[in-house]
């Protein structure tokens, strides 16, 4: 096993402009995270070991949004994109995230395809309740950035069996999946 050691800070990348960032939940999507972090360019898709996708972090809207959960047991893992995004824009990102107060940041090393591993940014759910369900809305950004970069088959049938439910606010369904109209064609009316 090649063992990629960098030679940067945690999560740059040899352009000391530049973070790599690990995406597992609805920011794997690129146009959603294009919308929020303009300089965001995925790179390859990674797997964090002994992980699991949780959807028990709580959202400031009251809904369940995606964790990486340390596990400990060598198969369970995380699926997700590694991006490379400008380091002046992390702290745009750390907003959207709710740095401090859902999320925190931390660095994990992620496997590659080709068994190669990168030290990357990424979240973890510091605000959990594991009563919630995400909103229809989350779950197929999610779902769409698990299409986008192709996850294999039977982990986004995982993504799909997960219980969700319909967002109280009207109209926020729409505005959230309106960026994927031009491209499906669907209308992502409720």
């Amino acid at each position: 096993m090649i063992l990629a050691i960098p030679s940067f800070a945690p999560g740059q990348t040899d352009n000391s402009d530049d973070l790599l960032y690990f995406s597992y939940g609805s920011n794997m999507s690129t146009l959603r995270l294009q919308a929020r972090i303009p300089s965001a360019v995925p790179l390859y898709t990674a797997v964090l070991k002994r992980h699991r996708l949780k959807w028990h972090k709580q959202g400031s809207d009251g809904s369940a949004k995606c964790d990486c959960c340390y596990t400990g047991i060598p198969n369970h893992r995380v699926i997700g994109v590694v991006y490379v995004i400008a380091s002046s824009q992390k702290p745009i990102l750390d907003q959207y995230e709710g740095l401090g107060e859902g999320y925190e940041g931390r660095q994990v090393w992620v496997e590659k395809a080709d068994r190669t591993k990168s030290y990357v940014a990424t979240y973890h759910a510091i605000r959990i309740n594991p009563s919630l369900r995400p909103f229809h809305w989350y779950k197929e950004h999610v779902l769409q950035g698990a299409r986008e970069h192709q996850l294999p088959t039977d982990y986004r049938r995982e993504i799909e069996a997960v219980p969700s439910i319909p967002d109280p606010v009207p109209g926020r369904h729409a505005r959230e999946l309106a960026i994927y109209s031009p491209i499906t064609g669907e209308d992502y009316s409720p």
